[in-house]
């Protein structure tokens, strides 16, 4: 192993050398308290130091790095306090999650240290996000995340490094080839030669060093910085090292060949490193041993504070309240606090069209990325004409890479960058899931990182658009505990609810109905005005039932009362999937004692069960029949208009409101 120190001062050697030696002799301790049973898990990075130290040194303090989880050296790097450190791996409630997220899940604003989640990839899009914001500020930074070998072969690679080598962006990627994927070699995780060469795939540049060599993986970081900021480009580099230890502790190293593994204890980057600094007379073996009692006797004393038992008991209100970030005050008048508003009659489309851009000016940061949204104006044109008064940079035309702009989406956040995000189709959300369910709705119910992005959701059948362009889907994130689901019936509430949920710090899934685009129209106020989420509307009452609905669903409901008018009929428009109005239901239900719960989406597994169950649990009382509900087949959307009339609920409401109404 050759060491070049280059330009480095003695005392810039031996930085390197105290921040090298830290996170080894932390892990130390860590393992053996893991023996002793006083931590649960940990996930070891001795062999491969080198690579979190030297990196993260080489970056400025207020530069975002995106870790895994074998990257202590980031966290120590970082100056994150041993204390706070000690606590989170106890699970204690004062370290940096609340006793929410073990070991190194976990992130921290202050030191621009963002969180992993265990699913491999993700992180990398949230880089791109980062550096977009810096790129628009016109800040000279960069990002820089970390995947290991095994990571590249996730779909998030690709899509991060696209997306990064389209846009321009300052990103470093930084690939740890530690020879496994938990026990898998790399012969069976990719078949080129080296990883790097996937560098010219995305027209970027790329280099392989040798992850085990402190001074090189430093002065490769710090220039590979400098040619990210000023040529505003991506670069890729993959650092070989070896992890000494097992996946965790509890795999065990069997797997590995007992050659190899002598091979790279004999290229460990501590002892190697310090055996150079002791070579070039920069420092002295007695003093290599004081600095390693110093740090022993500070691990020692820092844990014996953080080990003190801590006197707290959970609170339910504290957890639920901490899933989304504080709604902050804000002067956008409710559409009801109006006075004499300028009404001018606009389709629905129009109204969500009206309100991004009313948002775009009162928030000269506001982002919208998505599919052919730019020139083209959206599939369904919402933001045509978008480009000429926002221009390219706020208006983005986005590769086809679903997740990575969800977790780009992330990254503005970070920054305190709002965003929109236009599904091209709410079918399509499937491939960007996994950034919506475990980062958009997780993260500040984790570590306190709020998710400032709005997900616009083209949805709905009606149009013999078949299986994958017309599904209803809302009811799958109306199960994820920390996401806000929005779903308008009209052009008044799309405004105003597309307003206040870009006015809302928190992630938010905005569906819109394709059918209502332009089939329905009202006198919508030009003013700009919200609609709070999580209140429903009553569209119309009466007492002899109730029919609870949204979306299509609200249009359904009037058209069955308008060829019924004998029948006194209340139709509640839930305009909020998550959080639902539970009073507004309550109160209808008291009313009139039947209930009936109509959607598009397929009857098992809809809200419909939700509210149904609700209803049951909190209003049997007043109930003078089962509540019921009203779905669309629990069967794929079929193409043929035909057949789709069959399938959606509406060709059944007749029916079963007769049911009901006889009961």
């Amino acid at each position: 192993m050759e060491f070049k120190r280059g330009k480095l001062s003695n005392e810039q050697l031996i930085h390197l050398y105290k921040s090298l030696l830290l996170p080894r002799m932390i892990e130390d301790k860590m393992l053996l308290l893991l023996r002793q049973g006083k931590i649960s898990k940990w996930f070891s990075g001795i062999g491969q130091e080198a690579i979190a130290v030297g990196a993260s040194l080489a970056m400025e303090p207020t530069e975002w790095i995106m870790p895994l989880h074998r990257n202590l050296g980031v966290f120590t790097a970082r100056g994150m306090p041993l204390t706070d450190l000690f606590k989170q791996w106890q699970g204690y409630k004062s370290g940096y999650s609340k006793a929410r997220e073990r070991s190194f899940h976990f992130g921290s604003k202050a030191h621009h240290v963002c969180g992993m989640i265990s699913h491999l990839g993700p992180q990398l899009a949230i880089a791109d996000g980062v550096a977009l914001a810096y790129q628009q500020r016109g800040q000279l930074k960069a990002t820089l995340a970390f995947t290991g070998e095994g990571g590249t072969s996730e779909g998030d690679f690709h899509e991060a490094l696209n997306v990064a080598a389209v846009w321009g962006l300052p990103v470093i990627f930084i690939i740890e080839n530690n020879g496994y994927g938990l026990s898998t070699p790399t012969n069976e995780q990719y078949k080129c030669d080296y990883l790097v060469d996937r560098a010219k795939g995305y027209g970027i540049d790329g280099i392989r060093i040798d992850g085990n060599n402190i001074l090189e993986v430093y002065d490769t970081v710090k220039g590979v910085r400098d040619y990210c900021i000023n040529n505003q480009r991506p670069y890729l580099i993959e650092c070989t090292t070896f992890r000494m230890r097992g996946h965790e502790e509890a795999s065990g190293v069997k797997y590995v060949p007992k050659e190899l593994m002598d091979t790279w204890s004999r290229k460990d980057p501590i002892k190697n490193y310090e055996q150079y600094l002791v070579k070039e007379k920069v420092i002295t073996e007695m003093e290599v041993a004081t600095m390693r009692n110093d740090l022993k006797q500070s691990i020692e004393a820092d844990l014996k504070i953080a080990m003190e038992p801590e006197d707290w008991q959970p609170s339910v209100q504290e957890e639920v309240a901490d899933l989304f970030a504080p709604t902050l005050p804000n002067t956008i008048l409710d559409f009801t606090e109006l006075n004499n508003p300028i009404l001018t009659k606009k389709r629905f489309i129009e109204a969500i069209s009206e309100a991004l851009r009313q948002s775009m000016v009162l928030y000269p940061e506001l982002i919208i990325m998505g599919q052919d949204i730019a020139e083209y104006g959206g599939a369904f044109k919402v933001t045509e004409g978008f480009v000429q008064q926002f221009g390219k940079q706020r208006v983005r035309n986005t590769p086809i890479c679903e997740s990575a702009i969800v977790g780009a989406a992330l990254g503005l956040s970070l920054e305190g960058i709002k965003s929109v995000m236009e599904m091209q189709f709410a079918d399509f959300v499937t491939v960007g899931f996994n950034q919506i369910v475990n980062n958009l709705a997780k993260i500040n119910y984790r570590w306190g990182q709020n998710a400032d992005v709005v997900i616009r959701m083209p949805t709905g059948a009606g149009v013999g658009a078949g299986p994958f362009h017309s599904q209803s889907n809302e009811a799958w994130f109306t199960h994820v505990p920390g996401l806000k689901v929005v779903y308008p019936s009209n052009p008044i509430d799309a405004k105003g609810l597309l307003i206040a949920a870009l006015a809302d710090p928190n992630p938010i899934l905005y569906f819109e109905h394709k059918v209502m685009y332009r089939s329905i129209e009202a006198e919508v106020p030009d003013e700009y005005y919200q609609v709070p989420i999580g209140k429903a509307a009553l569209v119309s009452e009466g007492e002899a039932a109730c029919i609870i609905t949204y979306g299509m669903g609200v249009h359904w409901a009037l058209q069955y009362k308008a060829a019924h008018s004998e029948a006194s009929i209340s139709i509640v428009d839930l305009r909020t999937l998550a959080p639902l109005d539970y009073e507004a239901i309550e109160k209808v239900v008291k009313v009139t004692g039947k209930v009936m719960v109509l959607h598009e989406d397929n009857l098992t597994g809809g809200i419909g069960g939700e509210i149904s169950a609700w209803i049951a649990e909190h209003c049997f009382e007043y109930l003078d029949a089962p509540v019921m509900r009203c779905a669309s087949l629990d069967t794929p959307i079929p193409f043929n208009t035909v057949l789709e009339k069959q399938y959606l609920a509406n060709s059944r409401l007749e029916e079963m409101m007769q049911k009901l109404l006889a009961y």
